[in-house]
């Protein structure tokens, strides 16, 4: 085929494709897709985003040299995660940072976060009320919440936990997508106004973790098991360490990575296994066969956990795309692209394409023991170079709170109608948040309700 010099096919109506994006980016994707076929071109406030949903485009972008792309929207993620996040560096000061990085989420380290996921999980199920509905969601943000201020931030003080939980509340609650999609948005009148609220909780919360820092940094031999102390230690080949602004914008970074998607994730698993009472009864099968107690990371480990946990991301994932910008001409799907494009490996395509997962739409984790899929066919996390470096952190949590909740605590689905993706904030989840009644304490051997 030959290359083509030209933009993909998209509208041109950029206010209206940036709104229908936002509103729903599932159903605009899936339209786009429908009206232009693949690769297309969405023209959005942030530029122009050439889409694609294909297993060869996605492998074209993640198998690229890395010097190929600079961060996508760095204008609108910069009041969100700070100057030095790893989502806003390219190059080699990329990847020095996420070499630094990355050991705090691998291997041994993940072992000494399980028993305060746990511990966190049981914590929320205690505020249950037997027959009483709840909402789901808040419950499983308030675990992924106290997880990241425990494991991620350190902070185990119950007086401070609740400070800072009550800081990062406000700064997400301040978050509203019109100030990160519309930049001209990003002013204060007098005071008042979205930005003005955004910028009053952002402070609040970054006095805080400065607070934190020094703490830390008056008790250099004190070292913990959580990040933010790995952090602290952590050392370049040259022997030097982060700078608190450093940490301070990585911290932000691992708080909008992990909250509300964490939470959002085990709302949807719930959602999908207390629809499916055949595949709840064997995922609380294979965990009453894991024993009264098992170890965290025997839980990780079970074959039907995991395959929930994959199929729940497959189906509505959290990064509906992982766009980058181009920094020099490059090529896809039979189009020669310019430097300043942006492209996108859509993963809500990707994902329910039939010829890689037949009947796409249906829940279906027993695809996930039949078939390993390659990382340009299931991508929840992105991939190559950018991939999310918490997706280990993340899957680890999503396993042990599934299986503590599921083990210990009956539920039944209280909602009436089937329910849809909704926008909360900067990322979309279950518009209902996932209505559920409490029923009691579950047994070994015990069946759904």
């Amino acid at each position: 085929m030959s290359t083509r010099s030209a933009l993909p096919p998209g509208s041109k109506l950029t206010l209206l494709q940036t709104y229908r994006y936002l509103r729903d980016p599932y159903d605009y994707l899936a339209r786009m897709l429908a009206e232009n076929g693949d690769p297309f071109t969405a023209h959005v406030v942030n530029g122009d985003v050439v889409i694609t949903g294909s297993p060869a485009g996605v492998q074209q972008i993640f198998s690229a040299d890395p010097d190929t792309f600079a961060p996508f929207g760095v204008a609108a993620a910069r009041p969100l995660v700070g100057d030095f996040s790893l989502l806003l560096l390219s190059g080699e000061r990329h990847r020095k940072e996420r070499k630094l990085l990355m050991p705090a989420f691998h291997g041994e380290r993940m072992r000494a976060y399980g028993e305060t996921i746990r511990a966190a999980a049981h914590a929320a199920a205690a505020t249950w009320s037997k027959g009483q509905p709840f909402t789901f969601q808040n419950s499983s943000q308030w675990i992924s919440l106290e997880v990241i201020i425990r494991a991620v931030f350190g902070v185990a003080d119950a007086a401070r936990v609740e400070a800072v939980r009550q800081a990062i509340l406000e700064f997400v609650a301040a978050t509203a997508p019109s100030i990160l999609f519309f930049p001209f948005l990003q002013r204060e009148f007098f005071g008042r106004g979205p930005w003005a609220r955004f910028s009053r909780a952002r402070e609040k919360l970054g006095f805080l973790i400065s607070a934190e820092l020094a703490a830390r940094r008056s008790r250099p031999d004190e070292v913990g098991d959580d990040i933010l102390s790995r952090m602290l230690a952590a050392r370049h080949d040259d022997g030097a360490g982060m700078s608190d602004v450093e940490i301070h914008d990585e911290l932000l970074t691992l708080l909008f990575a992990g909250h509300e998607t964490s939470g959002i994730a085990l709302a949807w698993a719930i959602y999908w296994l207390h629809r499916d009472r055949d595949r709840l009864e064997k995922l609380l099968a294979e965990l009453d066969a894991a024993g009264e107690h098992p170890e965290p990371e025997v839980l990780a480990r079970l074959p039907y956990l995991e395959a929930v946990v994959h199929e729940t991301l497959r189906l509505y994932p959290i990064a509906p795309d992982a766009p980058r910008t181009l920094a020099r001409p490059f090529e896809l799907g039979g189009y020669r692209l310019p430097a300043g494009v942006c492209v996108a490996a859509a993963t809500a395509l990707l994902h329910v394409r039939p010829d890689i997962y037949p009947e796409p739409h249906e829940f279906r984790p027993e695809r996930f023991i039949n078939k390993k899929y390659s990382p340009f066919e299931y991508t929840p996390f992105g991939g190559g170079h950018r991939r999310c470096l918490g997706a280990a952190f993340a899957l680890y949590e999503m396993k042990v709170v599934l299986a503590t909740l599921l083990r210990h605590y009956r539920l039944a689905l209280a909602e009436p109608r089937e329910v849809k993706p909704g926008r909360r904030n900067v990322v979309l989840g279950p518009a209902t948040g996932v209505r559920v009644t409490f029923q009691g304490p579950r047994r070994s051997g015990d069946s759904p309700a």
